[in-house]
């Protein structure tokens, strides 16, 4: 954004889509909860873009500035937006300098996916005017019926490019449906199959989530978190750590050939090679802290994955596997050539009947770690 621009906006008044706020209070739980409310409210709001701008008051408009010790970060934002709403809000981040004054401008993006929950309450808010209010029942049931295909994995990534995919991936997976990409409908399509996205008509395009974690090997630019972590604790001379990244796909081939070149040959590879897969297919993406980390030592190896992959109701009690990504699934389903996506649903019976009659097999659904383990028998097997 540049100046220009800044102070038109500057010279509205704060409604819907706009909101003052001298500084941002993010050293504490309750600035944070405040942004993460304003955010979500600008965002359910009709109107398209919105803004929040900081470092003017939002009684006199007067250009104060954001002072030294208030400055923040784009990834400060995004961390707090990312684990506090459901489903994340596609956001950027500007600094602007006015009369040697420094302002930020948040900028908070229609990503389709309305109606935003804060996840910490279960609320949804709305503007009315320049205040934050909880949305009324009416109002939750249009945004609902207006995006009833939501996904999270079709939230677009507003600093991405589409040049970071792999065309190579995305001609395959419309290959195999019977459709050939090329230049005049390649727009149509990377649209029509929410692997990108147009903020603006007419715009560059922008990746999804999904279309990132699928379609791109260097995903890791915009999405960190997105990482197997392999921990090996037998044998130094195996390297004691070993990071893995990429597109979906890859990241479990290549898991499964360090794992091979670590484990013995008689150990049941298809449980671990069964456990990573449901790991990546199923874990929550959108826990920037956690990665999937694999564990391995004599004594035991450990799957662990974010998110849980157990529903259960208060007294504990298992009601439903908690099936996500199913976007992610689709696309997975088409491309991989190992048809390993073919037994889903059966992944537990698979882990466990590979081990029968040599070690029990142990399913760990964490609430409080907000995980999911799989936790296999000894290398050792008898």
């Amino acid at each position: 954004m540049d100046s220009k621009k800044l102070l038109s906006l500057i010279k509205r008044e704060e409604g819907i889509k706009l909101d003052f706020k001298l500084k941002l209070e993010l050293f504490c739980e309750t600035g944070k909860k405040e942004l993460t409310k304003d955010i979500c409210a600008i965002a359910n709001s009709s109107g398209g873009r919105g803004y929040i701008i900081v470092g003017v008051e939002d009684k006199t408009k007067n250009i104060i500035g954001i002072q030294e010790n208030d400055m923040f970060k784009e990834e400060q934002i995004q961390q707090i937006i990312t684990t506090r709403c459901e489903p994340p809000i596609p956001i950027e981040v500007d600094f602007v300098e006015i009369k040697n004054k420094k302002i930020g401008v948040i900028s908070i993006y229609d990503g389709g996916q309305k109606p935003y929950q804060v996840r910490d309450n279960g609320a949804f808010y709305i503007r009315r005017g320049s205040t934050t209010d909880v949305m009324r029942k009416q109002e939750l049931i249009v945004l609902f019926e207006e995006n009833l295909s939501l996904t999270i994995e079709t939230c677009p990534l507003i600093k991405s490019s589409i040049d970071i995919l792999n065309m190579e991936l995305v001609n395959r997976y419309f290959s195999k449906k019977g459709i050939e990409i090329n230049e005049e409908n390649k727009r149509f399509l990377l649209l029509s199959a929410g692997i990108a996205f147009e903020h603006k008509e007419g715009a560059p395009l922008k990746c999804t989530y999904g279309g990132l974690l699928v379609f791109s090997d260097k995903n890791y630019i915009y999405i960190p978190n997105n990482m197997i972590k392999i921990i090996n604790k037998l044998e130094k001379n195996n390297g004691e750590l070993h990071i893995i990244q990429g597109n979906l796909l890859s990241m479990i081939d290549n898991a499964e050939e360090k794992i091979k070149e670590i484990l013995p040959k008689n150990y049941p590879m298809q449980a671990i090679i069964e456990a990573i897969k449901n790991a990546v297919l199923y874990r929550e993406y959108f826990d920037l802290n956690k990665i999937i980390e694999i564990i391995i030592d004599r004594n035991k190896i450990i799957i662990s994955s974010p998110g849980e992959f157990i529903d259960e109701n208060v007294k504990g009690q298992r009601t439903n596997y908690n099936k996500r990504n199913i976007w992610l699934y689709e696309k997975l389903i088409s491309l991989d050539e190992k048809r390993r996506f073919l037994n889903s649903g059966r992944g537990f019976t698979i882990i466990k009947n590979s081990f029968k009659g040599k070690g029990r097999v142990k399913f760990i659904n964490s609430r409080a770690e907000h995980s999911f383990k799989v936790i296999l028998p000894s290398i050792e097997i008898k």
